[in-house]
């Protein structure tokens, strides 16, 4: 993307426990991307508030998430780590964009959908908003790229949407302020303040699904604990829960293809390729023809070898919320900074007085 520095931004909201799927989908990846960009992870609690949490469990919740963010191995020092709500750019900037998005954009949204069920009329305005939000976490920093899974795509769509329309919008009192920057679209080469965000999206297993049922994403709203494995759950519980997890009556197939129906089988071989760091072609080679009862013993010890160091680095951090709190208010000065610079420009170029 040329002209801007590339920079990545992601988060993840502090609404309970974070699980196997978690760690995989997203955290693991984020470890990688620092040894190779520069980096900002935040934990989204304004956007926590559209479930309307305990404020408690909130507070508790925020400093969780930060303990497995740097338990699992992201540096707080080489990146910028910090809850949302301590930098009010976020939502000033999410009010700018309430002004470009189009009300038919937001309801197009099928996590919306899906959230509000048929009830819409009493979903909250902040559950319709959250897109905007978004774009305004990620604009915010004008980060060029943000790992994203299925789920999280069509907000990523939204939010390159945005910064098009802006840029368009305010196209000439950009260039007249001289705060746009060249940047390649299509064959085209144009001039905007906003970065038109790239996805990243990860290799296999990136979507890691319910012990229970193979066809739902696994997630911490799951009524069954059984169904996840948390980051905090110790080596018993973690072998107890493989062990009792859904299969299917065939052996493991000896090629990937062999996968195909049976969601379950797909699942436990796709959560032990992530674990691994292969595919799920190498896993079945490694483990065709052999019973679930087998495999899952091997997959249990994998995953007890793999999370239980993240898990005891965690239990370490939350008993001591006083280095959690430093850590998020060195990153929330960090990300001020850089923050307000976006806003400075962004209050010129709307037409704010601010001298």
């Amino acid at each position: 993307m040329s002209g801007f520095k590339e920079r990545i931004f992601s988060g993840a909201q502090p609404t309970g426990n974070l699980h196997l799927g978690n760690y995989l989908g997203a955290i693991k990846r984020w470890v990688e991307l620092q040894e190779t960009h520069e980096c900002i992870y935040c934990v989204v609690d304004m956007h926590a508030l559209t479930i309307l949490p305990d404020p408690v469990e909130l507070l508790k919740a925020t400093r969780e998430i930060t303990a497995a963010y740097i338990a699992a191995g992201i540096d707080p020092k080489k990146n910028i780590v910090f809850n949302q709500s301590r930098v009010k750019q976020h939502a000033e900037l999410a009010w700018v964009f309430n002004c470009i998005a189009r009300i038919g954009w937001m309801n197009r949204m099928t996590q919306f959908k899906d959230k509000a069920g048929k009830d819409r009329e009493n979903a909250s305005l902040g559950l319709l908003a959250y897109p905007s939000l978004m774009a305004a976490d990620i604009l915010l920093y004008r980060a060029t790229h943000v790992p994203v899974g299925d789920d999280q795509k069509q907000h990523l769509e939204l939010t390159r949407d945005i910064a098009q329309k802006f840029n368009n919008d305010y196209s000439s009192r950009i260039e007249q302020l001289g705060v746009g920057i060249e940047m390649k679209s299509g064959d085209e080469t144009i001039n905007g303040f906003f970065p038109i965000t790239e996805p990243m999206i990860s290799g296999p297993a990136m979507r890691i699904m319910s012990l229970r049922d193979g066809t739902k994403k696994m997630s911490k709203s799951d009524p069954s604990d059984l169904s996840r494995i948390n980051l905090v759950d110790d080596a018993d519980t973690i072998t107890k829960k493989i062990r009792k997890a859904k299969t299917d009556a065939d052996a493991i197939p000896s090629e990937v293809e062999g996968l195909e129906g049976r969601p379950e089988a797909d699942n436990l071989v796709g959560i032990y390729a992530a674990l691994a760091g292969q595919d799920k072609a190498a896993t079945c080679r490694e483990f065709g023809g052999k019973q679930f009862s087998e495999f899952k013993a091997s997959l249990a010890e994998l995953a007890v070898a793999t999370m239980s160091p993240i898990t005891q680095e965690m239990r370490k951090l939350n008993e001591d919320p006083a280095y959690i709190d430093q850590v998020l208010r060195d990153g929330g000065e960090r990300a001020g900074e850089l923050a307000e610079k976006t806003m400075h420009d962004v209050r010129d170029i709307v037409g704010f007085l601010q001298n």
